[in-house]
């Protein structure tokens, strides 16, 4: 059985045994609390025009959302009316998750090494960072976590994933995705 009160994720204990000593050699920190960290991962699902036809979709992608994150997802909904789009004010249109803490480093672990992989012709992802520090990256099907059951999924939805960091540039987050075994493929 699982010890929970003394349990720590894997990349967590790897980011505080040997990532945090390398980075600091890396760029020469002089302060243990300029080396860059993990600060949340935000997942968000878009179900666009398949939840305004039906109401189930976007309650289907908050599920699905929910099984992938293990923390209950909140239902994103519109902000305006759009009458073309046959959008009304707070109907729901996708769902989102915040993850921070152990959750977070167990959701990255299971991403590197488990989802990537079954991704189909995966060579890498591209590294796009905003020149904050900040990761992004979309996957065009959620199907590809184990924590979803491919018989009962009705439809398949592409997601983003946000890694935000406490780097300072995209050197810094880069090298320390690049140390939790982020593929990159540039």
């Amino acid at each position: 059985m699982l010890d929970t009160a003394n349990y720590t994720p894997r990349l967590k204990e790897a980011y505080k045994t040997t990532i945090r000593e390398a980075m600091k050699e890396e760029f020469g920190y002089k302060n243990d609390m300029q080396i860059p960290r993990l600060d949340k991962i935000v997942l968000n699902i878009g179900c666009g025009a398949e939840a305004v036809r039906d109401s189930k979709k976007a309650k289907a992608a908050v599920e699905d959302l929910t099984a992938i994150a293990g923390q209950k997802a909140l239902a994103t909904k519109a902000k305006k009316s759009i009458a073309g789009f046959r959008v009304r004010e707070e109907m729901p249109l996708g769902a989102k998750v915040t993850l921070r803490g152990d959750r977070m480093y167990e959701f990255l672990d299971r991403l590197i090494t488990i989802a990537m992989p079954r991704i189909r012709d995966f060579r890498g992802v591209k590294p796009s960072f905003d020149g904050r520090g900040n990761f992004a990256m979309g996957m065009k099907e959620h199907i590809v976590f184990p924590e979803i059951d491919f018989d009962k999924v009705d439809e398949v939805w592409g997601m983003d994933i946000i890694i935000t960091t406490t780097a300072d540039n995209d050197a810094e987050g880069k090298a320390l995705l690049k140390a939790f075994n982020m593929p990159f493929n540039a």
